[in-house]
């Protein structure tokens, strides 16, 4: 269980999101290393989700039991990486575009 945080980080939880990309970097080694004996590794990515954690938050929130259900379609379909919100969606099409992009208050 990953985070959009996992690509993007902000100061107020620069900790959690370090921790999420420090999840993904492993994610992506341990996926290598099974790949060879048939087992495979997907990340879920999601923004925020309607639990404790983002109780105070206003925005749009993901239903967990849609997430849920989402990740084991994910899974049945061998996906590697399941992305499940806008959000998500978003800054992962960002990350290509450097830190202009996923950071537009930096921009010069």
């Amino acid at each position: 269980m990953l985070s959009v945080l996992a690509w993007v980080n902000y100061p107020p939880v620069g900790a959690y999101g370090a921790a999420k990309s420090a999840a993904w970097s492993m994610t992506n080694v341990v996926r290598q290393q099974l790949a060879p004996e048939g087992i495979r590794v997907s990340a879920l990515h999601v923004g925020w989700m309607d639990t404790d954690m983002a109780a105070g938050v206003t925005g749009a929130k993901s239903d967990p039991g849609e997430v849920a259900r989402l990740a084991v379609d994910g899974l049945r379909d061998g996906a590697d990486e399941i992305v499940i919100d806008e959000l998500s969606r978003r800054v992962r099409a960002a990350l290509s575009g450097g830190v202009a992009a996923l950071y537009p208050q930096l921009s010069h």
